[in-house]
């Protein structure tokens, strides 16, 4: 009986090696990222890539054990739970008030350790943000929030009331 349990067991292991999604690999300009308004300079695009844009933005890089089911079904919901949070190559299409909340959380979130994720850390050591990294972040976060203030309208910035 064990034996059945065993064979079916890796039966249904190989079987869903074969089941994949799609992956989250979008090469090229992004026309909606959140640099072709607000500009990123070059270290600070460093400390996103490494800490943020694997699950924030629409070009994941995929370690060698992605391939591996059903780890990366845990990588691809990760991935989509980020994105659905912040996606910093689709961050231009929000309303203004949006982009402005982003931004707010952006800081709160690493203000509080939240980002990156502990399980994304644990393997990935270099995205661990240092205090000079963290402040180059909140540093470029309110020169875009201040960008905004002078670009719109004050109470575009606000959620409006439904």
């Amino acid at each position: 009986m064990i034996k059945k349990i065993v064979f079916c067991f890796l039966v249904i292991l190989i079987a869903i090696q074969f089941i994949r999604p799609v992956k989250n690999i979008h090469p090229g300009r992004q026309p909606n990222a959140v640099a072709s308004k607000y500009p990123v300079p070059a270290a600070l695009d460093a400390i996103l890539k490494k800490a943020c844009y694997d699950c924030h933005s629409n070009n994941t890089v995929y370690p060698w054990y992605n391939r591996i089911q059903p780890v990366y079904w845990v990588m691809d919901n990760h991935v989509r739970n980020g994105k659905r949070h912040l996606n910093f190559d689709e961050f231009t299409s929000l309303p203004a008030w949006r982009q402005y909340h982003k931004l707010d959380e952006i800081i709160e979130q690493v203000k509080e350790n939240n980002m990156p994720l502990e399980s994304y850390t644990w393997i990935h050591k270099d995205a661990v943000l240092r205090d000079a990294e963290k402040t180059a972040v909140y540093d470029w976060v309110n020169t875009a929030k201040t960008a905004m203030e002078q670009q719109y309208p004050k109470d575009s910035l606000i959620r409006p009331k439904k």
